[in-house]
């Protein structure tokens, strides 16, 4: 009979573990967590030191009930679940939930689920981490309270059952500022100019771009001052000035956080977070390998350190002097950085460098396998030496203009014989003959473009986890969740990768940032996950944290109320008459934003679209301009007699003209810009009558 007990969270680990341990140990699952704060109420007991109120989860009695039995036959129990706070608060829930205190039990973790791994945490156990712990309460605290004191507000002033989180407020107001940015973004012109040039000898011209007069660059800024720039160049004698050859090195890169896993999974393979945190879970928790049976394929997938085992490193250099050459292997990259991480973790690598994609290929699913393929690479070429470029820069002179040319020539390929990212993949500038001050050059040509600024891109799910992290705001096991929230609220929609704000979303951004201003305060997120990670250290009691964060909440809640309250929410009366009935329509909101309704209902139940008209006429046929929406909820301006007229813009159009071609002007934040990009004239709009 088993004498010891493996308590792990997900029952895909089971079967693995207990293979690597034999048969003097039972594994059994929780699946997650088994106790959480009660969901019909706040849960916290405010006037009592915050004590949180914890009660078995629905469904998890079947389990606990079955844990027990086999607790019973244990003499020692070991609670090996996850290797982070959420894996450290289960631990804790478990040891109270199965009334542990009188059986010798241990904690242990594992990084990666091998039989190295596991057999060496049996050797390492250890207490419950009870910092590790109180930062998981802290958190569970401080979210619950944000979720059950104002959702309800925003229910009751947008009225639909909508919700609001500590961290996805925050990332929701993010990408309004964003959205705000591009709104207001006006192109600005310029010009760049391009010398060819024909060498004695050569058939392939030498193509050098503008620089500028002597060593000051110059931007050209319109037709006019590229004709100038042109004009000074006629009948000037052109020559090398200056050649300068030297070398550069491409660092490799570092291996995966969840952070940069996620973002690269996403620019890479086209995964959403979602998808590629399911899929890394997935290798974690071990698959089936003919010959090996089910093994963890790579270490813990919720991970902010690039650290890499001692023994790791090993592997990793045995594998590449012996595959790719000892002129390969590397030291390793590391980051250094003044921000916390979780040092306690490695990187996200494969737990065997010997498992190549090629060994596991037959037995993964498609995505499965591209997602290991990517880890692998990545890993093996954090492991390897830089790549080396020959570098040449050149100036050429004509009368008192300089134009220069640069180009780099691959000479040691290191690690990108393994992996390259998107941005590197672009073909190599060469200059194949060897230039010197005495090379004659005959000019053949100009070549201009003309261009214009670019506003600053939407964010995707990947630049989105980029910003967060950088902003210091979640932690790797919340960026995924976070994302996944805000889409299915409808506050946000995605279009080919793009995240839009829908009306919705606007509407509670908007409800956020006047009544609950600190909540969605960047610099107050970030400055609370701060004092998480001081919890989690043992230098903040948790306690203090959650005590210090209340009150503020609970005054800005009763003043919201207050303020609510005085909001008369009448369904507003539009100027359309019900066909079936004839009472006069009003404006609703539901699901998916404003639409028209009977107010005979039930009796009457006609609906139908609502749209909102912004007093401007259709350039095209003279009606109204009206806000639309796309299937997917972002907001665009069409012309309400839609398919007959077929006008549409993005950005908001204005009742002017412009004076110089006639086209509509839009509104970007004060300014209006001509909606014929060709002419691109700007006026200044002006300020609202009062």
């Amino acid at each position: 009979m088993a004498k010891y007990l493996v308590i792990v969270e997900s029952p895909a680990k089971v079967k693995t573990i207990k293979k690597f341990l034999g048969s003097n140990y039972e594994v059994a699952a929780s699946n997650g967590h088994v106790r959480d704060l009660p969901k019909s109420q706040l849960g916290i007991d405010v006037e009592h030191d915050y004590e949180p109120k914890y009660i078995t989860i629905r469904g998890k009695g079947d389990i606990l009930a079955k844990l027990r039995k086999e607790v019973k036959k244990a003499e020692k129990i070991y609670l090996a679940t996850d290797p982070d706070r959420e894996g450290e608060a289960i631990s804790w829930h478990l040891y109270h939930a199965l009334k542990l205190e009188n059986k010798k039990t241990y904690r242990i973790t594992f990084n990666e689920i091998t039989k190295n791994a596991v057999k060496e945490s049996l050797k390492n156990a250890r207490e419950i981490n009870m910092d590790l712990v109180d930062a998981q309460q802290a958190r569970r605290c401080l979210d619950r309270m944000v979720g059950y004191r104002i959702s309800p507000l925003l229910w009751a002033k947008v009225k639909r059952g909508l919700s609001a989180g500590r961290v996805q407020s925050v990332a929701l107001r993010m990408i309004c500022d964003r959205e705000e940015e591009i709104d207001a973004f006006i192109p600005e012109e310029y010009w760049t100019l391009a010398a060819s040039f024909t060498i004695k000898g050569e058939k392939k011209p030498l193509v050098a771009k503008y620089y500028g007069e002597g060593d000051k660059k110059a931007v050209i800024s319109s037709k006019e001052e590229l004709d100038a720039v042109k004009a000074s160049l006629e009948g000037v004698t052109y020559q090398v000035k200056e050649v300068k050859k030297g070398e550069r090195i491409k660092k490799a890169p570092l291996p995966f956080t969840t952070s940069t896993l996620q973002q690269e999974a996403s620019k890479v393979l086209n995964f959403s977070t979602q998808k590629t945190m399911r899929l890394a879970q997935q290798l974690y928790e071990g698959v089936e390998i003919k010959g090996e049976g089910t093994i963890g394929l790579i270490t813990y997938l919720r991970t902010d350190s690039t650290r890499v085992s001692e023994e790791a490193e090993r592997m990793a250099k045995e594998y590449i002097d012996e595959v790719y050459g000892t002129e390969y292997a590397g030291e390793g990259t590391d980051r250094k950085t003044g921000q916390k991480i979780q040092d306690a973790h490695e990187a996200i690598r494969p737990t065997r460098i010997s498992l190549t994609p090629s060994v596991v290929k037959a037995e993964l699913p498609r995505d499965l396998f591209r997602l290991y393929q990517l880890i692998w690479k990545r890993f093996t070429a954090s492991r390897m030496q830089p790549a080396k470029y020959h570098t040449v820069s050149v100036k050429i002179g004509g009368g008192s203009h300089i134009f220069t040319v640069a180009a780099s020539q691959l000479y040691f390929d290191g690690f990108m014989s393994v992996y390259t990212q998107e941005e590197e993949q672009e073909a190599e500038d060469r200059i194949t003959v060897d230039l010197d001050k005495d090379t004659p050059l005959t000019h053949a040509g100009f070549e201009e473009k003309q261009h214009f600024t670019q506003p600053p891109a939407h964010f995707t799910e990947a630049s989105l986890v980029r910003a967060l992290e950088e902003q210091g705001i979640g932690r790797p096991s919340t960026y995924a969740p976070t994302i996944t929230t805000i889409l299915a609220r409808r506050y946000v929609i995605k279009e080919n990768k793009n995240l839009y704000v829908t009306e919705l979303g606007e509407v509670v951004n908007n409800m956020m940032k006047e009544a609950f201003p600190t909540i969605v305060d960047v610099n107050f997120t970030a400055n609370l996950e701060a004092l998480l990670d001081g919890v989690e250290e043992g230098g903040i009691n948790w306690k203090t944290v959650v005590s210090n964060f209340y009150p503020d909440l609970d005054e800005a809640v009763k003043a919201a109320e207050k303020e609510l309250s005085e909001v008369e929410i009448a369904d507003e009366e539009s100027d359309e008459e019900c066909e079936n009935c004839g009472r006069r329509m009003v404006i609703k909101y539901g699901p998916h934003g404003k639409f028209l309704a009977c107010p005979g209902f039930p009796e009457c139940r006609n609906t139908k679209p609502y749209f909102e008209k912004i007093g401007v006429a259709c350039p095209k046929c003279g009606k109204d301009i009206v806000i639309k929406k796309t299937k997917k909820g972002r907001r665009y301006y069409g012309c309400i007699d839609n398919p007959e007229c077929d006008f549409m813009v993005w950005q908001k159009p204005s009742g002017v003209k412009c004076e110089k071609c006639g086209s509509v002007m839009l509104e970007k934040g004060n300014k209006l810009v001509c909606s014929n990009e060709q002419c691109g004239h700007i006026m200044v709009k002006e300020p609202a009558k009062a």
